[in-house]
């Protein structure tokens, strides 16, 4: 890591964005990243960015929610416990680009009737695909002209508008990752992708950046939340 102080997003591609490599490795490290999402708290930012939308939306008592480059899903457990303490009547669809990630997907939920899982792609949403389009620790995967257009793509499939969560850019949190993945895990998806994923993402310069870039003055809004996250939200 030659950016000690990561000013810069990293622009190497993660071993993820292979999408022509996979199998029982790749479903593998799905399984893992469940246990680092847990560790790292990575299902709140989606949850508090959702949360934001669904309030200024007048709290709906319906509401439909897609999960975009979901890999396992296993961060949507909190939004389904969220709905049922709110007493929302949630429809969750999880989607993600690879067959491994849905598969993984579709075990976790086997028993539960309000998740559907799909094969997607995020650059093919339909208009209002749901009420809102969620992305957990998906954006970083892109640069920045990418991420504005997967924003931009995000707010099209919404009725409502799109929440997101991902990583802050931080020396702290860089280090934390790597010493965690090369605990926990020896997949080799984990352990190239994990501290890489924390230098290929973002500060707040970076949200303002994409703000001023998205079509028809979007407004994103932000929030650095605890472990070195961001939630994002825009409002359709």
């Amino acid at each position: 890591m030659a950016d000690l102080q990561l000013r810069h997003r990293a622009l190497r591609p993660e071993l993820m964005d292979d999408h022509g490599t996979g199998g029982d490795s790749l479903r593998e490290a799905h399984r893992h990243l469940q246990r680092l999402n847990q560790i790292f708290g990575a299902a709140g930012p989606v949850l508090y960015a959702v949360r934001q939308l669904w309030q200024e939306a007048g709290r709906p008592r319906q509401l439909s929610v897609l999960d975009i480059g979901c890999g396992a899903g296993d961060i949507n457990r909190s939004l389904l416990r969220w709905a049922e303490q709110e007493g929302i009547e949630l429809l969750l669809t999880l989607g993600d680009l690879t067959e491994e990630a849905c598969a993984e997907a579709r075990a976790l939920y086997q028993d539960e009737p309000r998740v559907t899982v799909r094969q997607l792609d995020l650059f093919k949403l339909q208009p209002g695909e749901a009420d809102i389009v969620a992305a957990s620790q998906l954006l970083h995967h892109f640069d920045e002209e990418q991420v504005v257009e997967a924003v931009e793509a995000m707010v099209r499939g919404s009725r409502i508008g799109c929440a997101i969560g991902d990583i802050h850019r931080h020396p702290i949190a860089w280090a934390a990752v790597w010493l965690v993945t090369r605990t926990v895990s020896r997949n080799r998806y984990i352990r190239h992708d994990g501290p890489l994923s924390v230098a290929k993402g973002f500060r707040a310069a970076d949200w303002r950046r994409v703000r001023e870039r998205l079509a028809d003055g979007g407004q994103l809004a932000y929030s650095w939340r605890p472990l070195f996250r961001y939630a994002c939200w825009v409002r359709k």
